[in-house]
């Protein structure tokens, strides 16, 4: 048995993001000032956090919000960090580069919910899941091959250590291992929705759906634990636990000097 977190991370905030235009694949754009701003905030409360390996969409939203995350943490200076295309946004199809607002008439149009509407050239939800659970599929060989015989024990200290609720190694305690991803807002829904729903993930006490499930805000933060098992096919997830989902603690001194 192989235990470690996994730290998913929204980008910060670009300037489609505040002019709530979409972006999805084919809109690149850079971290807005704000953004930039978030990225140090989430690097700054993450900053103690061995992360032992970093993936990012290959999308420049998610790289810079990445390469910032490593630039404020005390132990990842050396640390590589992977693009994976796999992690990219949810691609809106003809949708991109217009207003939100356009993808909800789009969708009434077609007598559907915003939520299960498909763009014309778009993917569909179904299509962003089978990504994810590719991507898990990576990762989880990833992590078997790099840490489950060499991997770095859990300190005596860490394990009796336990962190206060909202602090930067919530559930950390006892974990060897960490990982950390850095994507985008409809990609890590359709995730944390397939890791709670398909994967029968446990839950924090008194967590309501709707909470788990809301949209994540720029640099939000979710975490799990993964066990894993080596079977001879590869990978078997034998627990998966989810700690919080979309935690923007980190960004309250942010929204108060505004």
């Amino acid at each position: 048995m192989f235990t470690f977190s996994l730290t998913l991370i929204r980008h910060g905030e670009t300037q489609y993001n505040r002019d709530k235009l979409l972006q999805g694949q084919g809109v690149d754009t850079p971290l807005s000032e704000t953004g930039v701003q978030q990225a140090e905030a989430v690097g700054k409360y993450l900053r103690d956090i061995t992360f032992n390996n970093v993936f990012a969409s290959n999308l420049q939203r998610a790289i810079q919000t990445a390469e910032i995350i490593l630039k404020n943490n005390t132990h990842c200076s050396g640390t590589e960090m992977v693009l994976e295309p796999l992690l990219r946004e949810r691609g809106f199809g003809v949708a991109e580069g217009r207003p939100k607002e356009d993808l909800k008439n789009m969708a009434n149009a077609a007598g559907q919910s915003c939520g299960d509407y498909t763009p014309p050239g778009g993917e569909t939800l179904d299509q962003v899941k089978l990504r994810f659970q590719k991507f898990l599929k990576v990762l989880f060989k990833q992590m078997l091959d790099e840490h489950c015989l060499s991997g770095p024990d859990a300190s005596a200290a860490s394990a009796s250590h336990v962190a206060p609720v909202g602090s930067a190694d919530d559930g950390l305690q006892g974990v060897p291992v960490h990982a950390l991803v850095v994507s985008h807002g409809a990609y890590i829904r359709v995730g944390v929705k397939h890791l709670v729903e398909d994967l029968q993930s446990s839950l924090p006490a008194g967590v309501k759906m709707s909470q788990l499930f809301s949209p994540c805000p720029n640099t939000g933060i979710s975490r799990f634990i993964f066990t894993l098992s080596q079977s001879e096919s590869g990978p078997v997830l034998s627990a998966s636990r989810c700690l919080f989902t979309n935690r923007k603690s980190h960004l309250e001194n942010l929204t108060a000097a505004k």
